[in-house]
């Protein structure tokens, strides 16, 4: 590349400001994404991906209490039942991330301590925004990935755990399950 490439190019990134290094998702309701493609730490498969607004656990609750688990700790294949067939629900929590580098801190700390001086921007260098998720997975009792596009249930199931997201995000008192017996 020619030197004036190169400044064309420091100068829009410097007026850009900052350098995107990853993105953390935007969904709007719910994704059906391959796992690994969103979390290598998640199972293989695909997965109902929603963003979660709430506090940490609170998803947890709310299974707890929709499905009368008796806080077992279960995360992890919770027999529910739709259209009269077993299926095993299993969700994590994650966290993506969206980093940036910002240029402007740095290039004004850059230009301080060339003349002497102690930076001032050091934590203002790069950000980092994280956004929580819960990733919900769904077998059948012979271990078949509901969720996967080719699967023939594929959509009821996505409908299934979309009333489940609505319920989850609209009930604040998990108890009211139980008082509903909405099972």
């Amino acid at each position: 590349m020619t030197k004036k490439v190169v400044k064309f190019i420091i100068l829009i990134l410097t007026l850009q400001g900052c350098i995107p290094l990853s993105f953390a998702p935007s969904i709007e309701s719910y994704e059906l994404i391959a796992t690994k493609k969103f979390s290598k730490e998640l199972p293989s498969g695909y997965g109902f991906v929603f963003e979660d607004p709430k506090s940490a656990n609170e998803f947890y609750y709310y299974i707890n209490s929709k499905f009368d688990l008796n806080f077992s700790e279960e995360e992890f294949n919770i027999p529910v039942e739709l259209n009269g067939k077993a299926l095993y629900l299993s969700f994590y929590e994650c966290e993506r991330t969206t980093k940036t580098i910002n240029l402007i801190p740095i290039l004004i700390d850059a230009k301080r301590e060339d003349n002497g001086n102690d930076p001032i921007f050091q934590d203002q260098h790069s950000t980092r925004n994280g956004h929580w998720y819960i990733v919900i997975t769904v077998r059948d009792a012979a271990l078949k990935d509901l969720l996967h596009p080719e699967n023939e249930q594929v959509i009821e199931v996505s409908e299934f755990l979309e009333s489940l997201r609505k319920e989850y995000l609209s009930t604040y008192h998990y108890n009211e399950l139980i008082l509903i017996g909405d099972n």
